[in-house]
C-alpha cells in the first residue's frame, strides 16, 4: 500500500481528510516532539485506526507532508505519484470518497 493509500484510507474510515485530524492533533496539544504511542492511541480511541494507519499520520505529524522518493515513479504496490502527500483528502484532488 502507497503511503497516499494510507491516507485515503484513514480519510474513508474516520470521514476526516489527513489535515482535518491534524488540526485536530494540534487541539488537542499534539506537535512533533509528541511521542507516537501517544498519537496512535488517541487515534485508536476515538477513530477506530490500527497501527499501520496511525503511524502513517504520525509520519506526516512529525516530518510534513513530504515523504521519501524510495517508491516514487516504481511500480510496486507502495508506489506513490509524487514525494508530496495530499492531505485535503480525495474530494479535493477529484476523487470519488
Amino acid at each position: 500500500m502507497s503511503f497516499q493509500a494510507y491516507l485515503d484510507a484513514i480519510e474513508q474510515k474516520t470521514g476526516r481528510t489527513p489535515r482535518e485530524l491534524l488540526a485536530l492533533a494540534a487541539d488537542r496539544g499534539f506537535t512533533p516532539g509528541t511521542k507516537a504511542g501517544e498519537v496512535v492511541s488517541w487515534l485508536a480511541e476515538d477513530f477506530g485506526l490500527g497501527r499501520g494507519h496511525a503511524m502513517a499520520l504520525v509520519h506526516v505529524l512529525k516530518n510534513g507532508p513530504e515523504i521519501s522518493d524510495r517508491h516514487v515513479g516504481t511500480t510496486g504496490t507502495h508506489r506513490d505519484e509524487s514525494i508530496v502527500l495530499h492531505l485535503d483528502g480525495k474530494a479535493a484532488r477529484g476523487e470519488a470518497g
